[in-house]
């Protein structure tokens, strides 16, 4: 069984179509690309598979379910890393995550292991509003692991961090693979695209290539002719 399966997804906002008639579907355990320019509808896509967002037509599934009409359960199965780390600035860190596995009904003892799986533990304790950006993504990854999802959504998932930071989320990564967790990574760093297996390059919400990041990588800097 795929782990994501998107058919002819298309939205549209007002008149400006975001995405057109993407296809593509994603293994168990997989690392799938989604490269493109700003603006081409990486975003877009990602808030759709995580349901929060409407497509217009089409569908998606999330480890078996229809994103449309189960969406709560879809929900439970998949984590998001988005632009915004959905944080709570005046609560600390381990208030944000005890805050989320309510939510989900995450045993507290999740919490702890979080934090120290992200490298926060010894800032357990501070406030979020005094985080770096960094650490502010380390805490989002935390959040959208807490539920151990069987879909992870991560959008531009290095930004903010440092050198040592992204060598640490590569291992993260590679790690969540061997578990059987799938990921899309929507990114236009080759970095992160190179770490996937395959992928989609989005050039105006359309799907204008598939296959290899090596290829994809080509084809967006113009010599995939």
């Amino acid at each position: 069984m795929h782990a994501v399966v998107v058919e002819e997804l298309c939205r549209s906002f007002g008149s400006q179509q975001a995405l057109r008639d993407v296809s593509f579907s994603v293994r168990r355990g997989e690392r799938f690309a989604v490269l493109g320019a700003n603006g081409a509808g990486k975003s877009t896509l990602l808030r759709i598979i995580a349901g929060l967002l409407r497509q217009d037509s089409g569908r998606v599934q999330v480890a078996g379910v229809d994103v449309a009409s189960e969406p709560l359960e879809a929900k439970r199965r998949t984590g998001m890393v988005a632009h915004d780390p959905w944080l709570y600035p005046e609560l600390t860190a381990e208030e944000n995550l005890r805050f989320y596995a309510g939510v989900y009904g995450v045993p507290m003892s999740r919490v702890k292991e979080l934090l120290e799986e992200v490298g926060l533990a010894r800032y357990a304790h501070m406030q979020v509003s005094a985080f770096s950006k960094g650490m502010k993504q380390r805490l989002s990854i935390a959040r959208a692991l807490l539920h151990e999802p069987q879909v992870l959504l991560l959008d531009e998932p290095s930004s903010g961090l440092d050198a040592s930071g992204r060598a640490w989320l590569r291992a993260k990564l590679e790690e969540f693979s061997r578990r059987g967790t799938a990921m899309l990574i929507a990114t236009h760093h080759p970095s992160e695209a190179m770490s996937c297996a395959r992928g989609i390059l989005l050039e105006a919400g359309r799907v204008a290539a598939s296959g290899s990041p090596e290829a994809l990588l080509s084809v967006a800097a113009g010599e995939g002719e």
